[in-house]
Parts: structure tokens; C-alpha cells; sequence
């Protein structure tokens, strides 16, 4: 795929900033390139970092611009990365603490929309997931396209393999030391970026936290006691990674 040029037409509002919410997941990626060639306006496309992504995501934002012809505007609290913050609250995101997404993604983007209003937000949410729809507040006037035309996941997957790019999203999209990952996604982090794997233990020592809820599951809370356990070859129930490298388009 050498490029992706919408359509144009005359006649839009040019009044309202039209956004369109681009994580770099399989939805957020369906969803920006079949409002263009359906719905096509003069869109802005946005992201927020958090500055612990794996190269591959942060590749395929690259290639995300080439495709739709359009920067990426990159979104985040004042410049600070999720390292920053962890140091400003001496504290890690987990299950009891979920502030990482509201500080580094929710949160900016209002604000971003808020400075650039008035702003339409257009936002990957499918048929046959929960509805979030008061997720941006009051001051943002958002609009889910995917609840409007009926899909679901299949649909996305569908769009998205014929348009060649089924394989081309990163296994990874959000954090690489998300404390919602999975037993085999630590394992891969830990097989394939030892050294994120370690810094992800260093912050564990050095707030005194851990990621992972001590009562998840059988395995260790800690990063630390969780890498001997393999190393010692210890079994992950339901195989270890569904793919072994990530993967990004190289078209």
C-alpha cells in the first residue's frame, strides 16, 4: 500500500476541527481510514504518547502519517511521560490505581479540545463494547462512528485485511508495562526488551510498588521474583505469546 489519498468535497463547515482519535490499534486505524473514504473531511489526527512504547508503535505512527497523507499531532501532559509521572507520585499505575490513562491520554486530549474548540471528536467505540460515551466530559462534543454504521469487531478485522493491514498493527499499542497485560506479554516483554523489562523492575524498587495486584493470579506481584520464575522455564498457561516479534507494515 504506497498511500492513502481521501476524497475531497466542497461545501464542508470549516468552523468545527474535525479529530479523529488515533491510538494506532486495529479500531482507531479502521476507523480513521473509512471516515475518509466515507465521511471525507478535512480531519485532524491526533495520539498521545506516554513515551513507553515499543519502537514498533511508535514505527507505525510513522507510517500511519505516510498512509493518510496528514502529522499525527502528538498529545501529552505538559511533555511528561508515564516515567515522569511515576516519579512526580512516587506511585505506579495498577488495579487500584488506574490514573495513567486519565492522566496522560484522557486528560490532555480534553484539554487539546477544549483550546482548539470547537472540536468534533470521533472516536473508535464498537457496537460490542460497553458504552464510555461520557468519556471526554461534557466539553467535548464526541461522535462514534462505528455505533452509527453497525460494526463490530468482525467488521473492523474485515476493513482492515482488505485493505491489506490486518497484519500490519503492533501486537503492543498501549504501554509496554501496562499492569493490565497478560502473564505471556510480560513474558515477551521480558524475552524480546530485557532491558524495559528491568527498568519496569527498577521502578517497582524504587516506589516500592509493584504493577501487578499481589492476589491477580499465581504468579509473583513482582517484576523481579516474576522474571526467575521465567528463567526457570515455568510453565504460562495458555501458551507464552500469540506471535514471537512485533510486527509493523513495511510497505
Amino acid at each position: 500500500m504506497l498511500g492513502y489519498t481521501p476524497s475531497r468535497r466542497s461545501g464542508f463547515d470549516h468552523s468545527i476541527r474535525h479529530v479523529v482519535g488515533l491510538s494506532g490499534g486495529k479500531d482507531s486505524t479502521a476507523l480513521a481510514l473509512r471516515l475518509a473514504e466515507v465521511e471525507p473531511r478535512d480531519y485532524t489526527y491526533i495520539c498521545t504518547p506516554t513515551g513507553h512504547e515499543l519502537d514498533s508503535m511508535l514505527a507505525w505512527w510513522d507510517r500511519l502519517e505516510v498512509i493518510l497523507g496528514k502529522p499525527l499531532v502528538r498529545i501529552t501532559n505538559h511533555g511528561r511521560t508515564l516515567t515522569d509521572l511515576i516519579n512526580i507520585h512516587n506511585a505506579l499505575p495498577n488495579n487500584r490505581q488506574r490514573w495513567c490513562t486519565r492522566q496522560l491520554k484522557i486528560e490532555p486530549t480534553i484539554a487539546w479540545c477544549v483550546r482548539n474548540a470547537p472540536v468534533k471528536l470521533y472516536v473508535g467505540l464498537r457496537v460490542d463494547e460497553d458504552e464510555q460515551e461520557g468519556i471526554y466530559g461534557d466539553l467535548v462534543h464526541s461522535d462514534f462512528p462505528f455505533r452509527r454504521w453497525g460494526w463490530g469487531i468482525g467488521n473492523v478485522w474485515d476493513y482492515l485485511e482488505s485493505k491489506g493491514l490486518a497484519d500490519c498493527i503492533p501486537i503492543r499499542t498501549d504501554c509496554y508495562d501496562c499492569y493490565d497485560q497478560k502473564i505471556r506479554e510480560w513474558w515477551a516483554l521480558w524475552k524480546h526488551h530485557p532491558d524495559l523489562f528491568e527498568q519496569a523492575c527498577q521502578q517497582e524498587d524504587r516506589t516500592g510498588h509493584t504493577f501487578r495486584s499481589p492476589t491477580r493470579d499465581t504468579w509473583p506481584a513482582s517484576l523481579c521474583e516474576m522474571a526467575k520464575e521465567f528463567a526457570s522455564g515455568r510453565k504460562i498457561i495458555g501458551g507464552v505469546e500469540p506471535r514471537t516479534a512485533c510486527r509493523v507494515c513495511s510497505l
